[in-house]
């Protein structure tokens, strides 16, 4: 049996667009196709979601960062998006006294106070102007249909202060202020991205995804692209292939497997420096599919010998005490996934014939079939992935001679399909746990995608052929300080 790895999904960058239509309900089936509508102005099918619009900027610099914070909300799956009218004058803001400078610090240059007679103006910039200045007409903005407003302003000399407008309300919500890198900084997206976890943290109360990376495979080397579809980065390449990239649970590190002459060895690297350090190097076994405890003190990992495969574990802090968990005589035991406590163990094992997705507790007892399936409906499971909230495991299976995607629940065994339009494989969850990115041939060529799990809403995120093995990473650190 060949080696299989753990993989994940990911998204394209679409321009941020607000959905008129959702799946009532996911129903076991995936929707490829979206309802792309943008809700303009006052016309709009009202949503099950709440509305926001995020106001135009007023300097042109941050014209980016309203781009990327309103593409990141809308890849949340958790608003329905406004878009001002662009060419049609309406009355915005309010008379309104101008707020005394604070924490947010005073208002951008060249900003106009708001008149009685109001501000009007091309593309909402006049609603730009009027939030700035305390005026948001929030009457208007409910008419529109927005539950939240969200303006982002230059704070100088290198910073940005965004202010979360409560609409239903009728006032701010939360105002925070963030260091900004220069444009071209590598790290300048990642800190957008940051912003936009942060104005979800203050509208709806979840954390979010958007400060995040995935990591997968293309060519036998490893890359790196932010969840959003855009600044692939070449984080590991060789002469020898490389295989089943992992994540550290501090999302500074990675692991992943080299192949070649028969051999397969694991590398930890370093995301910042690059440094690379060999695991578990056994003579010429071939060590895959690398797992992360929780605790980030022990790796788990696949090895394969002539007696089959089995599971290990190493203590990777102290450099020692390797284990092994399971004992396949002449079967293969793969593909091992933590549950969030670190306390269970899933896994793909062929001993009762086809390949199917265990579970057992970390020191390897109390091994049990996890999936159930039926014989003669469907066949082998690969490529487990645990969720972050705990409460199910996403895996792939061969339903009518092609792999599609599974959910499980953990507390009830029931199982349900997810995906159903070509050939679907190798789930990664995201942090939020409802998102999953996937690879997926529904195009005509293995891509990467991401699926909303919970509205079936899917997007694709590496429209190039040949990428896999996807992994999902966990929220990343902040590297620049902010101030609330």
């Amino acid at each position: 049996m060949s080696a299989r790895a753990r993989l994940t999904v990911g998204l394209a960058a679409v321009a941020a667009v607000a959905t008129l239509a959702l799946a009532p309900g996911l129903a076991a089936q995936d929707t490829t196709a979206v309802d792309r509508g943008v809700r303009i102005g006052i016309i709009y099918r009202p949503g099950v979601r709440p509305g926001l619009v995020v106001l135009p900027p007023q300097a042109g610099a941050l014209d980016s960062v309203e781009r990327i914070i309103s593409r990141d909300l809308d890849y949340s799956d958790r608003f329905e998006l406004i878009t001002l009218p662009a060419g049609d004058s309406i009355r915005v803001a309010t008379t309104a006294p101008a707020p005394p400078a604070g924490p947010a610090g005073p208002a951008a240059p060249g900003a106009r106070p708001a008149t009685g007679k109001g501000t009007t103006g091309g593309g909402g910039g006049g609603a730009a102007t009027a939030a700035a200045l305390g005026g948001l007409n929030y009457p208007l903005y409910q008419a529109l249909g927005a539950d939240f407003a969200i303006l982002v302003r230059a704070a100088p000399p290198d910073s940005a202060v965004v202010t979360v407008h409560d609409v239903t309300a009728g006032g701010v919500r939360r105002e925070f202020r963030a260091h900004l890198p220069p444009l071209k900084d590598p790290e300048f997206r990642m800190a957008v991205h940051r912003l936009a976890d942060r104005v979800l943290e203050a509208t709806l109360g979840v954390a979010g995804l958007a400060a995040t990376r995935i990591l997968y495979v293309l060519d036998g080397k490893v890359y790196a692209i932010d969840q959003d579809g855009a600044d692939v980065r070449l984080v590991a390449a060789g002469d020898r292939q490389a295989m089943s990239p992992a994540w550290a649970p501090d999302g500074r590190r990675f692991a992943y497997m080299e192949l070649g002459q028969g051999k397969g060895t694991l590398f930890i690297q370093d995301l910042t420096t690059g440094k690379r350090a060999a695991v578990g190097a056994s003579g010429q076994a071939l060590d895959f599919t690398p797992a992360f405890a929780p605790d980030a003190k022990t790796l788990a990992f696949s090895r394969a010998t002539d007696e089959g495969t089995d599971i290990y574990t190493l203590n990777i802090k102290d450099h020692c005490c390797l284990q092994r968990l399971t004992v396949g005589r002449f079967s293969d035991n793969l593909s091992p996934t933590y549950s969030p406590d670190g306390q269970r163990i899933a896994f793909v094992s062929t001993r009762a014939g086809q390949p199917q997705v265990y579970v057992m507790a970390a020191d390897g007892t109390d091994e049990q079939l996890f999936a159930p399936f039926d014989y003669g409906v469907t066949g082998s499971s690969y490529a487990p992935d645990w969720s972050p909230d705990g409460q199910s495991v996403a895996f792939h299976r061969d339903v009518g001679g092609t792999y599609q995607v599974f959910v499980l629940d953990v507390r009830t065994r029931a199982v349900r399909q997810l995906t159903s339009i070509g050939r679907n494989e190798d789930p990664t969850w995201a942090p939020d746990g409802r998102h999953m990115a996937f690879v997926s041939a529904r195009a005509g060529f293995r891509q990467l995608w991401i699926i909303d799990v919970e509205t079936g809403r899917i997007r694709p995120l590496v429209e190039q052929s040949g990428a896999r093995l996807p992994a999902w990473s966990p929220r990343l650190p902040e590297t620049t300080p902010s101030t609330h």
